[in-house]
């Protein structure tokens, strides 16, 4: 039998891989959460992160155990707003607003 690997597995892998593709990662998928609302998306692809860049470390950092960070990054999580500034924050990014342009309200109808 043929275990095949999810495409989250080996985005997961290819980040793991080219570290340095993690900015733009980060960028695109914040860019993908703005136009679709899509949170357990958003959520799932901070998760990737979190482990490529150590879920115990950022636990420790931000005051949080393991579990706790794991849980508040799930798809079925709610994690407040500050426990995702925190994650963010410890992975060495952090949330900036954006002016909404009437050029990009409008790709996104």
């Amino acid at each position: 039998m043929t275990n095949y690997r999810t495409i989250g597995e080996i985005e997961e892998e290819y980040l793991v891989n080219h570290p340095e593709d993690i900015d733009e990662y980060i960028t695109a998928l914040f860019e993908e959460y703005a136009q679709s609302d899509d949170l357990s998306g958003l959520m799932s692809s901070l998760r990737k992160i979190a482990r490529i860049k150590g879920i115990t470390n950022i636990a420790e950092d931000i005051g949080l155990s393991r579990k706790g960070v794991q849980k508040a990054l799930s798809e079925k999580g709610n994690p407040q707003f500050s426990t995702v500034k925190a994650v963010l924050h410890s992975i060495g990014y952090r949330l900036t607003p954006q002016k909404i342009t009437e050029e990009s309200i409008s790709s996104s109808v």
